[in-house]
Order: structure tokens, then C-alpha cells, then sequence
């Protein structure tokens, strides 16, 4: 269940991905306007917004494996066609409509990891289904942009349809629904949103933690080209090692949850943000290529150690009856957020330069340290 949600939402997010990765393409060889190719980055994303609790509602009523296993189908046809498409409005517009059936595996894969392992490894479980994210968008930055360069921008989108095509039929045939409590309980579960403010919480922390992790994934890949004058290769591999060592960080840090807490390590990962981007700036400013591409790496990694241990708290304090739909509105508060991200930051770029803009990114981790509860809560 484990490897199929892993897989399953690392092709999900292959898809959500790829735009970010034709930047090189699209606006440093074709001269596309950096705010006009923010937009078509955060298509996907929106449409991930529009979808994300009306997918979790209906894991919580039908259970998992079909939402997954559906909601991939979909994202493979609507890709494929994008793939295909002429222009990039009609792209855009096929894109978003094609993250919104990605959008299936966020919550739904989030339940079965819930649902089939106990509390006390269930956040080195879901730091290791979170990995699906930074690997799905590894597999991007180092896929997307020589296939972008031998093909154009249809070429990495059939990638992306074939990928999910096929976890929607490995889904179909592996994954089998956890265990449920009686309907009757589900029915008559009190909302955990009128218990306390927990949830709430949490929630605003991961929007404001997710802004970071957005900018760098978006935009680090053509700051180093463009700014440092690194190779689209290179750079590819920079940001893909990034990626896959915030993977590791997941791990570690949910691991680490299971002993410590995991409010302790969420407020730990927020300083660790501030301080991050504040030293990618600085080395950015001053032009040091190498030291500027291993911070970049830390702080890639720092990013996006928040996740596993927001959903898995998101997961635990609103219990079996409400989990699904907390989930799905923790990822549309997240996701709403990463649409903002794309074309906002690309207009503070062009407006002030990369190195100013990460360092005022860092306000949001900086924002979110007084909001982060002082304990865990645990509902079942």
C-alpha cells in the first residue's frame, strides 16, 4: 500500500510539475514573458485547488482505491491531450483540468497510509509516502527539460500521460482499502473543525511553510541557468538532487516525529526555513556559483520537511470519519497558496532579482513559527 501510494502520487506530481520545468524553454529560448509562463506553471496547481476536498470527501465515503486509481485515468487522458495541443492556452487549460484528477491521490493516499499503519510508525510511514512529492518533481527537473529541448513541450507531457496511465492500472490492481469504522460512526462523527482550533492551525502553518517550497522548486532550476550560468543540464541535476535528498529529509524527519512530536519538529523545520533562504540569498547576491547550488540543496530540503509531519497531524487529530476531507482541505489551503506562487514570485523577480526575492520569502517561514500549536493532537 505503501509503494503504490508513494508511486501513485509521484506521478501525480510529475504531471503538476512539468510546467515549471519548460521555463528554460518557453521563456529563455522562446522569450515568453516571465509572469505569462507563471501562469501556465500554476495551472495544474489551481485545478488542484478547485478538486482537493470534493476528492477526499469522496474517499471518505468510497474508499481509496478507486478515487486513486480513477482519478489517475483521468489525469493520463487529459495530459496526453494537452500533449497534443496546439498553443499553450489550450495547454494551460488541459493542464488545469488535468491536476484537478491528480488530485485524487493527495488525500486518498494519505488515508491508506493512515489506515494501514498504527500511530507509532505512522510518521516514518507517511514521511516516506511524502517523499512521492520531491521524487515526482526530481524525475521532472531531470526528464523534462531534455526532452523540452528535443521535442518541445508536448514530448515531457506524454511522459507525464504514460507515467500515470500506468500507476492507475497498478492502482486498480494492488491497492486494497484499509480497514473502516462502521458506517454509522462515520455518519455521526462531530467535525473536528468545531472541536478546537487545532486543524485551523495547522492548516495556515503549511500555507505559509509551502511558499518557500514552491519558490525554490519553481524557480531554482532557471536562477541557476540564468543567474549563475549554469547549464540547463547541470542545473537539472542540482535541482533533482535537491529533491531527492528533501525525500530523505521526509524520512528522517518523520521518523523523528514519532519520538519527539510532531509540532516539536514542525516549529525546528520553520526556523530552519527562515535561515536557509536567508543564506541562499546571500550567496546568490554575491554571485558565488557553488556554494550558492549546496544551500540551494539544504534549503530544498529544509522546504519541504514539513509536509509529512502537517498531514500526518492533519490526519491523526481529525480522525477516521473526517480524515479524508481534512486532507483535502490541507492540501487546497497548500496548493492554493503554490498557485499564487508562480506568477507572484516571477513578478517580484523581475521587479528586484532573485537573491531579494528569496529573502523575502523567508517572511512566510519566519510568519508561521507563532502559529504552530504547542502539542500534538490525537483523535484516532
Amino acid at each position: 500500500m505503501l509503494a503504490l501510494g508513494v508511486l501513485a502520487q509521484a506521478a501525480g506530481t510529475l504531471v503538476v510539475a512539468t510546467p515549471a520545468y519548460l521555463i528554460p524553454l518557453l521563456h529563455l529560448q522562446q522569450g515568453v514573458p516571465l509572469p505569462q509562463v507563471g501562469l501556465l506553471v500554476a495551472a495544474p496547481t489551481v485545478g488542484l485547488v478547485l478538486t482537493l476536498v470534493a476528492w477526499g470527501a469522496l474517499a471518505d465515503r468510497v474508499g481509496e482505491r478507486w478515487v486513486i486509481a480513477g482519478g489517475l485515468a483521468l489525469a493520463a487522458v487529459l495530459t496526453a491531450l494537452a500533449a497534443a495541443a496546439g498553443g499553450l492556452v489550450a495547454t494551460g487549460l488541459l493542464l488545469l483540468v488535468a491536476g484537478g484528477a491528480t488530485g485524487s491521490c493527495n488525500a486518498a493516499s494519505g488515508r491508506v497510509v493512515v489506515g494501514w499503519f498504527p500511530s507509532r510508525r505512522r510518521g516514518l510511514a507517511m514521511g516516506i509516502r511524502q517523499m512521492s512529492q520531491p521524487l515526482g518533481v526530481a524525475v521532472a527537473a531531470l526528464v523534462v527539460p531534455p526532452l523540452a529541448q528535443a521535442g518541445g513541450v508536448g514530448l515531457p507531457l506524454a511522459v507525464g500521460a504514460a507515467a500515470t496511465g500506468a500507476l492507475a492500472f497498478a492502482c486498480a490492481a494492488g491497492i486494497t482499502d484499509p480497514p473502516r469504522p462502521p458506517r454509522s460512526v462515520l455518519v455521526a462523527g462531530i467535525s473536528p473543525y468545531r472541536r478546537d482550533r487545532f486543524l485551523l492551525r495547522v492548516h495556515l502553518v503549511s500555507v505559509l511553510l509551502v511558499v518557500p517550497q514552491f519558490t525554490l522548486s519553481t524557480f531554482g532550476l532557471v536562477w541557476l541557468i540564468a543567474d549563475l550560468r549554469w547549464t540547463a543540464t547541470a542545473a537539472g541535476v542540482v535541482v533533482a538532487v535537491a529533491q531527492l535528498a528533501g525525500a530523505g529529509g521526509r524520512i528522517v524527519v518523520g521518523s523523528l516525529s514519532d519520538r519527539f512530536g510532531r509540532m516539536l519538529l514542525l516549529r525546528l523545520v520553520a526556523v530552519a526555513g527562515v535561515v536557509a533562504l536567508l543564506l541562499v540569498a546571500a550567496t546568490g547576491a554575491v554571485g558565488w556559483a557553488l556554494p550558492a547550488a549546496v544551500l540551494l540543496v539544504i534549503a530544498t530540503t529544509v522546504s519541504v520537511a514539513d509536509n509529512g509531519l502537517a498531514f500526518t497531524s492533519v490526519a491523526e487529530a481529525a480522525g477516521p470519519a473526517w480524515s479524508g476531507r481534512a486532507l483535502g482541505v490541507q492540501n487546497t489551503g497548500q496548493f492554493l497558496a503554490a498557485s499564487a506562487v508562480a506568477p507572484g514570485v516571477g513578478a517580484l523577480v523581475a521587479l528586484v532579482g532573485y537573491p531579494v526575492a528569496f529573502a523575502l520569502v523567508a517572511i512566510a517561514p519566519l510568519a508561521a513559527l507563532p502559529l504552530v500549536p504547542k502539542a500534538d493532537v490525537h483523535a484516532g
